[in-house]
């Protein structure tokens, strides 16, 4: 278990090389002080896994610091039952001089590993990590994959209660990647705490049991992993523009639906019809008619309309919008319009959510004129077509080919 109670850290900012003598000397102040973190409190269960996202500069690593005992808060405490191991920058706690194999008893020094637990692990480190060939070399030789390889290895290896999890992972080959996960989900399985910093919406959605956001050091929004990742959605468009509204979640026809933008265009309803089945619900395989009215406020010369299909995890399973398929809209002052994206329903069976949004060219970044989360659940229900597993069926052909040397 891990609490964080109202957790403050500050970091002197220097100008100029000779400050910091100058103020050692005089006993007048020549630094600004930055406030990384900022009263934050956070309590981590065992078994849980809880996501840190944010801006860069939001205060996501200082707090990961502060959480493995890297760094010292300046006020509040952090309490942890057990070992805390894990990824922060990449090369941390590495000698980039010694060897592969020298680092494994450097690095697991650091997470408080004793010498007989790494000669226990020492192979199993090395195995997990397939720098078998390599683990000789001088850590310099390494490229970021290997380092992040050797780093992830060690931190599962060191029998942690919490494992911290930042970007550094993202620097891995799917493969490894892939690898990293499975063990992720073991070691979630067996009670272990994580703590997961990542800028992969899809991955904080799928793999959190609730997620913070982080702005300015302290602590914007908290709450499931789906509303986390559409507050944070919404703070970055509100960035790009003044009139950009932050609306908080509201229920609607029982599931979370928010929407924002600045009002030059509003989406003012939507639906989905199954062409064989004439409601929501659709058979995996019906074509489907995504039905969305529009309003316009203003005239607006180039617009986009854009959706995006999610699972009942919140994970992105298929989007679009009117700029990539080549059709900008054009909308008149007070003009009400009527859109369709007709489509078969190549999904699994499951609920799933469509949000809705109306921007100016490819991304709600751009002059978002409305979003809407969660427009509409609809439900697949059943087969029209040959059975499939995953999420989508890619509609395959199957070809006999000739034996190897023998032409049709």
């Amino acid at each position: 278990m891990i609490v964080v109670d109202n957790v403050t850290k500050r970091f002197r900012i220097y100008r100029r090389n000779g400050d910091r003598l100058r103020e050692l000397l005089t006993g007048r102040t020549h630094h600004e002080a930055k406030v990384a973190v900022r009263d934050v409190s956070l309590r981590l269960d065992e078994g849980e896994v809880v996501g840190i996202i944010g801006r860069n500069g939001a205060g996501k690593s200082t707090l990961l610091k502060m959480v493995m005992g890297v760094i010292l808060p300046d006020e509040g405490n952090v309490t942890v039952s057990g070992r805390v191991t894990g990824l922060l920058e990449l090369g941390t706690g590495f000698n980039a001089l010694l060897s592969g194999y020298d680092n494994i008893a450097f690095n697991a020094a650091l997470l408080g590993m004793t010498p007989a637990e790494v000669a226990r692990q020492r192979d199993s480190i090395i195995e997990f990590s397939e720098l078998q060939a390599a683990i000789d070399n001088p850590l310099r030789t390494y490229s970021s994959g290997m380092i992040m390889r050797l780093a992830f290895s060690i931190a599962v290896h060191a029998d942690p209660v919490c494992l911290v999890v930042d970007e550094a992972l993202a620097v891995g080959d799917a493969h490894f990647q892939q690898k990293c996960m499975r063990r992720i989900a073991e070691f979630r399985k067996a009670g272990g705490s994580i703590l997961f910093v990542s800028h992969d919406m899809n991955a904080v959605k799928v793999l959190c049991d609730r997620a913070v956001v982080l702005e300015e050091g302290a602590i914007a929004a908290s709450g499931t992993p789906d509303s986390a990742v559409n507050y944070y959605n919404r703070m970055i468009a509100a960035m790009e523009g003044d009139d950009m509204a932050l609306a908080a979640p509201i229920e609607q026809r029982g599931h979370a639906a928010t929407s924002y933008g600045n009002g030059a265009l509003g989406i003012v309803g939507g639906r989905l019809i199954g062409a064989d089945s004439g409601g929501s619900s659709v058979a995996s395989g019906e074509v489907a008619d995504l039905v969305i009215d529009v309003h316009a406020n203003q005239a607006i010369d180039d617009a986009s309309l854009g959706i995006m299909i999610r699972d009942r995890l919140g994970q992105d399973i298929f989007g679009t919008n009117t700029h990539h398929m080549g059709q900008p809209l054009r909308f008149a002052a007070g003009e009400d319009r009527r859109f369709v994206f007709r489509m078969p329903m190549n999904l699994s069976p499951g609920r799933y959510t469509v949000t809705v949004a109306l921007h100016s060219d490819d991304t709600h970044l751009s002059d978002c004129y409305h979003w809407c989360d969660n427009l509409l659940e609809f439900e697949v229900a059943g087969y029209l077509g040959p059975r499939f597993n995953g999420i989508c069926r890619l509609e395959p052909t199957f070809l006999v080919a000739a034996e190897p040397g023998l032409h049709a």
